[in-house]
């Protein structure tokens, strides 16, 4: 079995992910209210690669296209949900994923009231322990725009190295971003 096709077996079906606080699983229509009220959030939005969202409509085609990405066993994100509750506050992710180099990207966003109590970080690791053990990748790498400095703190707290910056990357919401790329090499391997 190649390797893109072993991949996407994992996509298809995604697992579920416990770590202490929260709950990475793959998203649901029942998470639509939920990803609606931070994802219109205009803060929530400024640096990702995806506008507010407008309506609930607009998180139900969301939803419903990352669904047919797991039935396609294409990458794809997880809903980061609370432990307790199940509430869904984020998601989580594979942007790319090359099988031949055994890399891809990760991206993530977060509801603005979860922002700097750890909760990224903690699904960062769990995502990257699953890149690496079960995915058996050898590189993971995640870039953010540098106006937005603390997704650069999560991914150093979650372990990764900035390799550098590449100005004007990515061109979103109007203009031309600088983006510094972060990376994390498999230690575990033989």
């Amino acid at each position: 079995m190649n390797g893109l096709v072993l991949y996407r077996h994992h996509f298809r079906h995604l697992p579920t992910i416990r770590t202490e606080r929260l709950v990475l699983r793959p998203m649901r229509m029942s998470d639509a209210r939920a990803m609606y009220e931070y994802s219109r959030d205009e803060e929530v939005a400024r640096y990702v690669l995806w506008e507010p969202h407008k309506s609930l409509l607009d998180t139900y085609e969301v939803i419903w296209d990352m669904k047919r990405q797991y039935r396609r066993g294409w990458p794809s994100s997880f809903a980061i949900a609370l432990n307790d509750t199940d509430q869904m506050i984020g998601t989580i992710g594979f942007m790319w994923i090359n099988a031949e180099n055994r890399s891809a990207e990760v991206g993530y966003s977060l509801s603005r009231s979860y922002w700097n109590q750890g909760y990224m970080t903690e699904a960062l690791k769990a995502v990257l322990e699953y890149a690496f053990g079960t995915l058996n990748l050898h590189r993971i790498e995640a870039q953010h725009d540098i106006r937005n400095p603390a997704s650069g703190q999560v991914m150093k707290n979650a372990g990764m190295v900035q390799e550098g910056v590449l100005r004007d990357r990515i061109y979103n919401k109007g203009r031309y971003c600088t983006v510094a790329v972060y990376s994390i090499i498999n230690q575990q391997e033989p």
